[in-house]
């Protein structure tokens, strides 16, 4: 018996360093699935978040063309990385809105100005509540909206040069 007492804290530390070792070699699941994909979106109306644009309702988004719903902020270095690439969805024909979130009306404006706008309706969400109603992280983040007011697709992070094709063929598919 003294003898499997001896050896019983290797077999311990080899169980464990086989767990651990399991867990770097499996394929894990990067995709973030959202469960509001499918929902229509929360209720809100926000104010106006720039000094051009009106401000945001929910009701806005059930019009029968599928749209973006940007959520940035003048803060957020990811939101400015992704401006030519918003610019570019514009220039293909994608309408696209956006929530301010912790943000100011002078600082959205500054930030407008530097990076462009090509926001339709700018709503200001100082307390982030309907940011999180959305269900979303942190920013930017991006939701297809379909024609209905349904949410069709989140993407989270920052959207790059080569996910612009996709989310074109996101809203094509949410028509």
């Amino acid at each position: 018996m003294r003898k499997l007492l001896i050896w019983l804290p290797l077999a311990l530390f080899l169980a464990f360093i086989g767990l651990f070792a399991s867990g770097l070699f499996q394929p894990d699941d990067r995709i973030i699935h959202s469960r509001l994909v499918g929902q229509s979106l929360p209720s809100f109306t926000l104010p106006a978040g720039a000094s051009d644009r009106p401000g945001l309702s929910s009701a806005q988004f059930a019009t029968g063309k599928p749209r973006l719903l940007n959520i940035f902020a003048s803060w957020c270095v990811p939101c400015a990385a992704e401006a030519p690439q918003l610019m570019a969805l514009k220039a293909a024909g994608v309408e696209i809105d956006a929530i301010a979130i912790r943000d100011a009306r002078p600082d959205v404006d500054a930030f407008l100005a530097r990076y462009g706008n090509p926001y339709a309706r700018i709503g200001l969400d100082a307390r982030s509540g309907v940011q999180i109603a959305l269900g979303s992280s942190g920013v930017p983040e991006t939701f297809v909206v379909d024609g209905k007011g349904r949410i069709a697709y989140q993407h989270i992070g920052d959207i790059r040069a080569d996910d612009v094709a996709m989310i074109l063929d996101r809203v094509r598919k949410a028509q």
